[in-house]
């Protein structure tokens, strides 16, 4: 164990992921597809090679800056741990280029979900379920990094309640991480203390769904996108599930781990006084969820046509669950609609503006989770200092309260949070100067830009004001779109924090 400890994190993460490859090779032999049984286990058998050659060439590697190095050996997983997962899988399909295979890991990876493949039988259950498994491992190392390597460095949305400069230190927030001193064991740590949680999340979700009635391998497929927040099906979309209501109740249920850290990690990153009910995040995300399917629900009463029919009851409760679900799945970055957006769209005649769902998935989720965006918490960090603002002006003598780690949320937390705001929003508009080059015109650039940053890739078809293909993209545009899918997974501030020089010092 100790030598494995000792290896450079991409070497570790470059092993698990060729050991991955197994998953889809039993699949296939199980379902006679041969062919993809037989290149993901020559993949298996090939990668572990490497990987072990690899290992006993870095078998005395020793870092000067340990933290440094998980944080580069992060960013080279996502961008260079795609080609390796891409070749098994291009030499499975034998029908596309390696640009589509190597594009379809980077979304798989980093849980966004964007796909090439616009119909369902153009790959095979195996070809599916690794697309699935890829994203569902790319969940499972952004739940651990973030408490691992994040946390420590005060970045991934932990800036915002730290009380020491961004990319360096342990606060004493996070005292319980800081007591393990050396970061590879801290890694170890939290590797064995939040995989068996994510893990049995699916599992419990996966025999939820199959109860429901969908079959094995879709609910298997979907329990994996909803925990990872990939919104990678192999149906076409949840709403093409045969488990029906029930198996999207399940699902909204299972939206909270994306909403709030402490549904699944209380206690691991120093936060045991803090309760869910209390937490501002899930507070912000049920104010959100709600006002924004209040106001779709509403505007069918207000706007439309005075001639129309009157709906009935059935017909706005199913609206109104199906605003509400697809309203929560958006902002939890993971892109399922409901069987019933349709009929929540157009039941008064009233199309839905895909610039609401926009909006919520730039906003994304909870800090240390799955989901993407800006994130709930620097949300809450502004509004909380806009509110103060608003009270100064109103009461100029007035002495703001709730303690010092509130006036530390609406000074230095939203200075941090506008910070990194500006810095989402200059790279949206770089990567759609970017892509307007290739030939994309605005909208679509739009849509793309923010499916790519916010990990949430089903924005393309249903935000859009006619579905977009990524397919029929440039392979420019395909190459941008990945390096904007791998910057909105990191975060910038994460890459900025590996220019910062003192974390370069020994």
């Amino acid at each position: 164990m100790q030598w494995i400890i000792r290896l450079p994190f991409f070497v570790v993460l470059m092993g698990l992921g060729a050991v991955a490859m197994l998953v889809p090779a039993a699949h296939a032999a199980a379902v006679q597809d041969f062919n993809t049984m037989r290149v993901f286990f020559y993949g298996c058998i090939l990668f572990s090679v490497l990987t072990l050659l690899i290992a006993l060439t870095m078998s005395n590697y020793a870092p000067g800056n340990v933290a440094r190095s998980q944080l580069t050996g992060l960013l080279a997983a996502f961008s260079v741990l795609p080609i390796m997962f891409a070749i098994p899988f291009y030499e499975a399909i034998q029908a596309q280029s390696f640009l589509n295979a190597w594009f379809e890991m980077v979304s798989s990876f980093t849980t966004t979900g964007a796909s090439v493949y616009d119909t369902a039988d153009r790959l095979t259950q195996s070809q599916h379920l690794w697309r699935s498994t890829v994203g569902w491992l790319g969940g499972l190392l952004v739940w651990i990094t973030a408490v691992s390597i994040f946390a420590p460095m005060n970045l991934g949305g932990f800036e915002v309640r730290a009380t020491a400069a961004v990319g360096k230190g342990t606060t004493s927030t996070f005292t319980q991480i800081g007591a393990v001193t050396d970061p590879s064991e801290r890694l170890i740590r939290y590797t064995l203390a939040l995989t068996p949680v994510y893990m049995g999340l699916t599992l419990a979700l996966w025999i939820g769904l199959m109860t429901a009635g969908d079959s094995a391998f879709v609910a298997l497929s979907h329990a994996m996108a909803v925990l990872s927040t990939s919104g990678i099906t192999p149906v076409g979309g949840l709403y093409a599930a045969s488990s029906g209501v029930t198996g999207e109740v399940l699902v909204f249920a299972f939206f909270v781990f994306a909403l709030s850290r402490l549904t699944f990690s209380r206690g691991l990153a120093g936060e045991r006084d803090r309760v869910l009910w209390r937490d501002p995040e899930f507070i912000t995300a049920i104010v959100l969820s709600g006002l924004v399917t209040g106001v779709l629900f509403l505007r069918h009463f207000v706007l439309a046509p005075e001639d129309l029919a009157p709906a009935s009851v059935i017909q706005m409760l199913t609206a109104l669950w199906g605003g509400l679900f697809t309203v929560t799945s958006f902002l939890t970055t993971t892109g399922f609609e409901s069987r019933y957006w349709d009929q929540a769209t157009d039941w008064s005649l009233l199309s839905t503006p895909g610039l609401f769902l926009i909006g919520l998935a730039l906003i994304g989720g909870g800090v240390a989770t799955t989901a993407g965006g800006v994130k709930l918490l620097r949300i809450y960090a502004l509004f909380r200092h806009l509110e103060r603002e608003q009270e100064r002006l109103l009461s100029p003598s007035s002495v703001g309260g709730g303690g010092r780690e509130a006036r530390r949320i609406r000074k230095q937390g939203a200075y941090i949070s506008w910070v990194f705001f500006m810095l989402f929003a200059l790279s949206l508009a770089g990567v759609m100067v970017l892509l307007s080059l290739t030939g994309v015109t605005f909208e679509t650039s739009m849509v793309l830009s923010v499916a790519a940053l916010s990990t949430t890739g089903p924005l393309a078809v249903v935000a859009a004001e006619s579905p977009i293909s990524f397919a029929d993209l440039p392979d420019a545009a395909k190459m941008i779109l990945a390096a904007a899918m791998v910057l909105g997974r990191l975060e910038t501030l994460a890459i900025i924090a590996l220019f910062n020089p003192e974390i370069w010092q020994r």
